[in-house]
């Protein structure tokens, strides 16, 4: 499948990879100061942003997907970074295609199975009728009783894309992601792979914690860790400089 991006700077590749429910435009302010020192490529994954839609959803059909987009755009020698979900979709990636990777970053992410807790998103994202809500901020008035945070409403709702007629549709698709989150949550397979890793983890978040450590060196032996403790899951959007600060010290040593 061919994916939609967006290519910032010049030097050496350094490829982002966003979350479920994301795209590449999460990740703009910060693939623009990447783009100081690399060559970045905003990805967005299948099923997201403006990229086609398929029925097929899982780790290695999305490994596979960035393969393609490595090999078209002649990439090597590159920097892999992947948040949540596309953190998954990197590791996945390491394991089968190694040979191109310089370094890996995974941001709040690990190798582990996870229980399934994006019903609620998605029982809210289905509640809305696209077809009578003419703003943002009505979608958003309306999800907030499923969703109570303010920030994660408005992470969402970047989804919602206004047709001509003044009507929305969504940018994700809804129904295979609502039918696939059994894969998106899925463990690795457990296979040792010798790439320079870094996890990123937030300290209120619970997706990598340091009993995680140990079985993450089995998968990447070289793997280095460090929290960010006043961030939650969104690390990159709840406290950017420092997270700017451990990518870039990492990424250019």
């Amino acid at each position: 499948m061919e994916l939609s991006y967006k290519k910032y700077g010049e030097g050496k590749p350094f490829i982002i990879l966003h979350g479920l429910f994301g795209s590449s435009d999460n990740w703009h302010s910060h693939g623009k100061k990447l783009a100081e020192y690399f060559e970045v490529y905003l990805v967005d994954q299948r099923n997201h942003g403006d990229s086609d839609w398929s029925d097929e959803f899982n780790y290695d059909i999305m490994a596979e997907d960035l393969h393609e987009f490595v090999q078209k755009h002649g990439l090597d020698d590159f920097i892999l970074m992947g948040h949540s979900m596309g953190g998954k979709t990197a590791m996945r990636y390491a394991q089968l295609y190694p040979e191109g990777i310089d370094k890996l970053i995974s941001v709040d992410m690990g190798v582990k199975e996870y229980p399934i807790t994006h019903d609620r998103i998605i029982e809210g994202l289905k509640s809305l009728d696209l077809k009578t809500i003419t703003s943002r901020s009505e979608a958003g008035k309306q999800l907030s009783n499923y969703i109570g945070s303010t920030a994660v409403r408005q992470f969402l709702l970047k989804n919602l894309n206004r047709e001509e007629q003044n009507t929305f549709s969504w940018k994700i698709n809804l129904k295979v992601l609502e039918e696939k989150l059994p894969e998106v949550v899925k463990a690795l397979p457990e296979k040792e792979t010798m790439i320079e890793t870094l996890f990123i983890s937030g300290g209120k978040s619970d997706y990598v914690v340091p009993e995680d450590h140990n079985n993450i060196k089995k998968y990447f032996p070289l793997a280095r860790f460090h929290s960010i403790e006043r961030a939650g899951h969104w690390i990159h959007a709840e406290a950017p400089e420092e997270f700017m600060e451990e990518v870039l010290g990492f990424s250019l040593l």
